[in-house]
């Protein structure tokens, strides 16, 4: 019989952002949490590349946000040529510049092994670790308890198992859940970070033509990468060959037309294929999916390790608060109903934005911003169909929508800010104008705004009145994630005691 290791509330298969963002939400939350990975050690390979303004003021929330600021790139021009000559450039993150409301760049350039490592130590800070070279290969489940097997004959013993790992999930595929959708057979893409030198890494360069495309981005500061895309060299019979250092040697001088470009060494390489797929359900029972386990999708807009990690957000504290008693099971059955939507918008507006680059890169100067997607910058993206959105105002900030930032200066006349006041995994009402008389239970704060309070905000520019619309008084009760549940009107408060009741 196999032996059971420590029993955990939570487990977690795959060591990923999404997995990472999750653990470091339930232990933050007091929760017991264990995190297996596959590979025998951290991956190496760039692979995601960007952070968007809604994933930072998730890590923000976490504490990281500085950390990854300060080891990324957001100034980052899109130098576009076509057939090897010089066509434009234009910077996309001019376009969308920090606001009052959103204070973080529209977009973060750093490798994805950077986000995991920094993930890693904060998940060691809040006394976890990830389990390197331990593979989940099966398990079972009743209604109290999740027994996982892992591939050296133990057993773990979980009230919850998520799934974090990847589109080929072992999660998914024991649970049985359809993965819908479709993929190519062919690579559409070779990727991998290279080291190169005789290229300006001040920019995204980007070469189009007839022939496909090369596209080579710069990390900068002490990592001298190049994540390298490229549209695969094909053998004799016209089947895709599989990357390789000479292989990308040779694209990049049939591409450039250069030879003062020297490609010295390969690290990870890889080949990418057009993969639109959603699982069907993202919860059975006492086992869940997240990230690219739930959903896949082509690599326009950078949509994927931001989708994961907000996977995570919206999980995190549904999970924790259900398994520390402030609220019953049947919350963990809205995290499917909110993300699942945000999903299908993703592989939809990926896809477009794939085929747009495909499209304009048959044209002179036209290349990776031809991506119009809704919202790159994550911060339009909500739940207003939610079970767990309540209006009672109809302004044009609505429950569901994202609770915006917004510049104050709290009792001491410091500066501070509305984001700052969300931190951690308590829900928190905003009450405009005034202080709220009803006791609320310990997992919610209020903040009264503009109310002489003298353990109050003071709206100081008004910034905090015009993001939420509100003219007088008001309440607004802020899920742990950042999103509004419930907009009600001053002296309302039985409204927001009955939200929370329902939990």
């Amino acid at each position: 019989m196999s032996a059971t290791v420590r029993d955990t509330s939570v487990l977690i298969s795959g060591a990923g952002p999404t997995g990472l963002t999750l653990a470091c939400l339930l232990a933050r939350q007091g929760v017991a949490v264990r995190v297996v990975e596959l590979a025998p050690e951290p991956h190496s390979g760039s692979r995601g590349k960007a952070l968007n303004a809604r994933s930072l003021e998730v890590l923000a929330d976490l504490g990281i946000a500085d950390a990854l600021l300060a080891s990324g790139r957001t100034d980052l021009p899109f130098r576009r040529y076509f057939e090897g000559t010089f066509a434009a450039e234009s910077n996309p993150a001019a376009d969308t510049p920090p606001t009052p409301s959103a204070p973080f760049p529209s977009s973060l350039f750093l490798p994805q092994d950077r986000v995991e490592a920094l993930l890693r130590a904060r998940l060691a800070e809040l006394g976890g670790s990830v389990e390197f070279g331990t593979e989940l290969v099966d398990f079972a489940q009743d209604d109290e308890r999740v027994t996982a097997r892992l591939a050296d004959g133990r057993a773990v013993e979980a009230q919850y198992l998520i799934g974090c790992d990847g589109g080929r999930s072992t999660v998914r595929k024991r649970l049985g859940v359809a993965f819908t959708g479709n993929s190519e057979p062919e690579p559409a893409m070779v990727v991998g970070d290279l080291e190169i030198s005789g290229l300006e890494p001040s920019a995204w360069h980007q070469w189009f033509g007839p022939e496909g495309a090369l596209l080579l981005c710069p990390f900068g500061g002490e990592d001298d990468r190049w994540q390298v895309q490229a549209t695969p060299e094909t053998g004799p019979d016209g089947t895709a060959l599989a990357p390789s250092l000479e292989g990308f040697r040779r694209i990049v001088a049939h591409h450039t037309g250069r030879e003062d470009i020297t490609v010295h060494r390969a690290g990870w390489l890889s080949s990418w294929r057009v993969n639109v797929r959603v699982a069907e359900q993202y919860r059975v029972g006492r086992v869940l999916l997240a990230g690219d386990a739930a959903h896949v999708h082509p690599t326009a807009g950078g949509l994927g390790m931001n989708t994961g990690i907000q996977d995570a957000w919206n999980l995190g504290w549904k999970l924790g608060h259900v398994l520390t008693g402030r609220a019953r099971p049947a919350l963990l059955d809205s995290y499917q109903e909110e993300r699942q939507p945000i999903a299908a918008w993703t592989l939809r507006t990926s896809t477009a934005g794939m085929a747009a680059v495909a499209e304009g890169a048959r044209t002179p100067g036209v290349g990776l911003e031809a991506v119009r997607v809704d919202d790159l910058t994550g911060l339009a993206l909500g739940y207003r169909w939610s079970r767990l959105a309540e209006d009672r105002l109809g302004g044009t900030l609505q429950a569901g929508d994202r609770a915006p930032d917004a510049p104050c200066t709290d009792a001491k006349g410091q500066p501070t800010r509305l984001l700052e006041t969300f931190e951690g995994d308590r829900f928190t009402l905003l009450a405009f104008g005034h202080r709220p008389s009803a006791d609320l239970p310990g997992h919610v704060r209020t903040v009264a705004v503009d109310a002489g309070d003298p353990a109050g905000l003071r709206d100081t520019g008004g910034h905090a009145r015009r993001a939420y619309g509100v003219e007088g008084g008001a309440l607004v009760l802020v899920r742990p994630d950042n999103h509004v549940a419930l907009v009600a009107r001053q002296g309302e408060e039985k409204a927001v005691l009955d939200y929370l009741g329902r939990l």
